[in-house]
């Protein structure tokens, strides 16, 4: 594990895994590793309530009935689909429910324009199969089908992105829940064993790009991830997230509370004018999601360390805000210049403490990107 630049899920938390495995005595679905209510306390963290010997910590924070609607999805062996906004977080539930579940949320099929049917079902070893010809032994198996032979979790990664005869693909696999192979004689169908289930994402802002067909809508059960917005909730994640970026940096550096919450007016404020333009070139290009509040920060975090004194300032973050959030020049940066004139500066001027500091970098920022 601590020679992996980022380890999955269940290799990072396979203490908790054992332990969580080892103490649950509820009715588990198909093959499951965990039951329902042990998945959902591994996601979401423990409670006084639940008199466990150990705490288990948060990982996931959103509305619990949302991990509770996807656990509910995957035990009726239907397909899950979580949709929502960049950075809401759903690539990071389906990675968190397929550990929990099956103890593997390797098996992934990215989505893209050249992502095609063969990283659907399956795909030959041609010097195999010049050598020996087409068989079971040299045909190389797509994520989603060694799920399905196995009973575990597949998950496809922006399902939007993939063009429509990819997404086709996936009709008769969530439907008949088999895969014909029909280059070869005998031995010519992988069917699923119980447990196999397909978790996939979409971004919601990617409708018009691949839009799903109405019979493959049907087979998956849809749960929304919304942007976070309860200031308390996405500082516990930025917390969350953050104290796992400086251990994997090996930095050991305070992030003080007063410039966590300039960090998320900032983004409460951006998003505001955004929800109030009237046209796109109004809004910026980045969603201003939590995810990127975390880049954000995470850019203020090493600049520091590597550039600066070794502690986060509110110089360094309003340049990094700035940094990271001018993508397209100009509309972007007259945006911004506009906010930090607007907003930052009287703020800064009436409540004074970290802000004017802020106003500095940013303005900094801003003067060398123009």
């Amino acid at each position: 594990m601590t020679e992996m630049l980022r380890a999955p899920a269940e290799v990072k938390y396979a203490d908790e895994l054992d332990w969580l495995e080892s103490i649950d005595d509820g009715p588990k679905p198909f093959s499951w590793r965990l039951s329902p209510r042990m998945v959902r306390l591994f996601i979401l963290g423990s409670e006084r309530a639940d008199g466990l010997d150990r705490e288990i910590p948060q990982k996931w924070f959103g509305d619990r009935s949302f991990v509770e609607r996807s656990i509910v999805t995957l035990a009726s062996d239907r397909g899950l689909l979580l949709i929502g906004d960049p950075g809401t977080g759903k690539s990071w539930l389906a990675e968190l429910l397929a550990a929990a579940i099956c103890r593997n949320s390797t098996l992934v099929v990215q989505g893209t324009a050249g992502t095609t049917e063969d990283h659907i079902k399956y795909s030959w070893n041609v010097s195999m199969v010049i050598a020996k010809g087409q068989s079971r032994q040299s045909m190389i198996p797509s994520p989603i089908m060694t799920a399905m032979e196995k009973g575990v979790i597949g998950r496809f990664e922006e399902l939007t992105r993939s063009t429509s005869d990819v997404q086709d693909a996936l009709i008769s696999i969530l439907s008949e829940k088999y895969v014909s192979i029909p280059e070869l004689d005998d031995d010519n169908i992988v069917f699923a064993q119980p447990g196999f289930s397909i978790i996939a994402t979409a971004n919601s802002r990617d409708r018009g790009v691949n839009d799903l067909s109405s019979a493959l809508k049907r087979r998956f059960n849809f749960v929304r991830i919304p942007v976070v917005t309860n200031k308390r909730s996405e500082a516990e994640i930025v917390r969350f997230r953050t104290t796992e970026l400086l251990r994997r940096h090996r930095i050991e550096l305070d992030v003080p509370p007063t410039l966590l919450d300039i960090l998320l007016q900032s983004f409460a404020d951006l998003r505001a004018a955004s929800a109030s333009a009237s046209s796109d070139d109004e809004r910026l290009e980045s969603a201003l999601s939590t995810a990127e509040q975390i880049g954000v920060l995470e850019d203020a975090i090493l600049h520091s360390q590597f550039f600066g004194d070794r502690a986060l300032t509110a110089h360094t973050l309003g340049g990094s805000l700035i940094g990271s959030l001018a993508r397209r020049t100009p509309e972007d940066l007259a945006i911004l210049n506009k906010y930090w004139h607007g907003v930052v500066e009287p703020r800064s001027k009436k409540d004074g403490g970290e802000w004017p500091d802020f106003l500095e970098g940013g303005r900094q920022a801003i003067s060398t990107l123009s």
